[in-house]
């Protein structure tokens, strides 16, 4: 573990690692949310003559929606359709979405991890490219004791969503105006890889989804889990780690 931070700070020129925060993102972190993501973008999608299959939902997860469906547009039609269109689609997304049952689980993990770093000291944040109150106010109910809503950083707090580096800068700036050097990153996806990676912030990508460890790796990923138990397991391993890498 040493070796990676030495190398994360070698790469930025960062002469410390004092982590203050954790920021996580929400679908495929936080929930088991995907499965049914895949469901809601495939047959809204569908209604408006466009195709969203499972592949392509996970290779755009973390992006914000209407990015998403503008980018599929353009894509399949050829059509620079309008913010306003690009809501109005994603609004039946997630209106499907959001009616599923059950709601997706907590991932395997996040209770006894949320736990850990609290413990830790660490403040949590949460950096998702969702932005639908159900979803904020999901989170405050299951994380309330951990997390404030100021500490959320949603899809309508910036102007470019992942794999730009705005939302994590974001996340920093509500942590209190944190340095890239003093906060964590737990992302599952590559769009979400690349922003904390854009953002300097050591990024710990946990693989819970079916893409090969490789692509969260190829994305610049710090560190590669293979699921979210991992990162729980190992949690005070990890913190001593750091502690001791800040005090070097």
């Amino acid at each position: 573990m040493r070796t990676l931070i030495d190398s994360y700070l070698a790469k930025y020129g960062f002469e410390a690692f004092c982590p203050k925060a954790v920021l996580f993102d929400m679908d495929g972190v936080l929930y088991n949310s995907m499965p049914n993501h895949v469901v809601a973008w495939h047959k809204s999608m569908a209604h408006y003559g466009l195709v969203m299959n499972e592949a392509d939902a996970y290779a755009t997860e973390g992006a914000r929606g209407i990015d998403t469906v503008r980018e599929l547009a353009k894509q399949q039609r050829g059509e620079d359709i309008t913010m306003e269109k690009a809501q109005e689609m994603y609004d039946l997304k997630s209106k499907i979405f959001h009616d599923m049952k059950p709601q997706p689980p907590i991932m395997e993990g996040i209770p006894q991890l949320m736990a850990q770093i609290n413990a830790s000291g660490l403040q949590i944040g949460i950096v998702t490219g969702s932005g639908q109150r159900p979803l904020i106010a999901r989170l405050m109910q299951d994380f309330g004791q951990y997390l404030t809503e100021d500490h959320i950083v949603t899809a309508y707090d910036v102007e470019r969503g992942k794999p730009n580096p705005d939302p994590y800068l974001a996340g920093l700036r509500k942590m209190g105006n944190l340095n890239p050097w003093e906060a964590l990153v737990v992302e599952n996806a590559p769009l979400g890889v690349a922003a904390g990676v854009a953002a300097r912030i050591f990024t710990i990508a946990v693989n819970t989804g079916p893409l090969k460890e490789k692509v969260l790796a190829d994305k610049g990923a710090n560190l590669v889990l293979a699921r979210m138990t991992d990162l729980s397991d190992k949690w005070n391993e990890l913190y001593s780690s750091f502690s001791s890498s800040s005090s070097s």
